[in-house]
């Protein structure tokens, strides 16, 4: 098992090496260490002719995904055949050079990598230009290539009080709305733990993120619910969803404790979770994001099957 501490460097290493660069009032709203990619050929793209008629598709209500960083040894060719096999919609946290890929299998990319960085956020004034800066051409590109969302981070407190970071990631991200909106894509906030994985980061709560969600009071910015990070972080996750359910477009997965597969050796009920977000009407994607402690796309498969319903 992965040392907590190899698991936030883990995703920030793959962040960074998937062709990004770096760039209010109250406190809360209302109640409520992956490997290099490896390089595909050209002649492992499948030709559409090749295709079957239909993708199978699992006989339930959720649209689900998988994050590319969690099978980073895989060739991404063969993530999106396997992907397609098991009835997956797409592959979440690709990078630029990855974008175009999953729609040679009928598949989309579910969610875009940010252009920025886990610790370098929104919250800081400081930060504003270069990410503003760097952002508004990534947006054009990514709506360019039919990604409709894009993971952002609020950044690490470094000591900086909650209001004052509530307040500055509205003043950042409204920057970004009008090109977002013009362009049709959501800039979804990430909550992760501050606890195991990524210690001192500032959204580490579902009300502090629906407080920058109400202030931006943007079409064009949303919640990414990763409910691992959640569970971690505060437990009670079916309500929490309900109170935050309209800032929410993204769901994210993994096993508590571990952050590895989910089902009956760890601690959330995602069979109950699932169906309570399907039966809310949810359209978005809800994408796997665990570490897979066993080889191939088992485990893959059996959360797949567990969260249909």
């Amino acid at each position: 098992m992965p040392k907590p501490d190899d698991v936030s460097h883990s995703r920030r290493h793959l962040v960074s090496g998937l062709g990004v660069t770096l760039g209010a009032a109250a406190v809360v709203g209302p109640a409520f260490a992956a490997p290099a990619l490896a390089a595909a050929s050209s002649d492992r793209s499948l030709e559409a002719s090749s295709l079957p008629a239909e993708r199978p598709l699992m006989a339930g209500r959720l649209r689900q995904s998988v994050a590319r960083w969690c099978f980073a040894r895989t060739p991404i060719h063969d993530l999106c055949r396997e992907a397609r096999r098991i009835g997956l919609v797409g592959i979440d946290l690709l990078g630029p050079e990855e974008w175009s890929i999953p729609a040679q299998y009928g598949l989309e990319c579910t969610m875009g990598n940010s252009w920025g960085s886990i610790p370098v956020g929104f919250n800081r004034l400081e930060h504003h230009d270069k990410l503003v800066n760097d952002g508004t051409p990534y947006i054009a590109r990514a709506a360019a290539a039919g990604v409709k969302r894009i993971v952002v981070f609020s950044g690490n407190r470094n000591g900086l009080a909650d209001r004052e970071g509530i307040a500055n990631c509205i003043a950042g991200l409204k920057r970004l709305m009008p090109v977002a909106e013009q362009h049709g894509v959501v800039l979804c906030m990430e909550m992760l733990n501050s606890k195991v994985d990524h210690k001192d980061y500032h959204a580490d709560h579902t009300a502090w993120a629906v407080a920058v969600a109400e202030g931006v009071n943007s079409p064009s910015f949303r919640l990414l619910y990763d409910i691992y990070h959640m569970q971690v972080m505060e437990g009670d996750v079916i309500a929490t969803i309900g109170r935050a359910w309209p800032w929410i477009a993204h769901f994210h997965t993994a096993g508590v404790p571990g952050r590895h597969e989910i089902g009956d050796a760890q601690e959330l009920n995602y069979r109950a979770i699932a169906r309570a977000i399907a039966d809310r009407g949810y359209e978005g994607v809800f994408a796997h994001e665990f570490m897979p402690e066993k080889a191939g796309f088992e485990t893959l498969g059996e959360a797949v099957r567990i969260c249909t319903v």
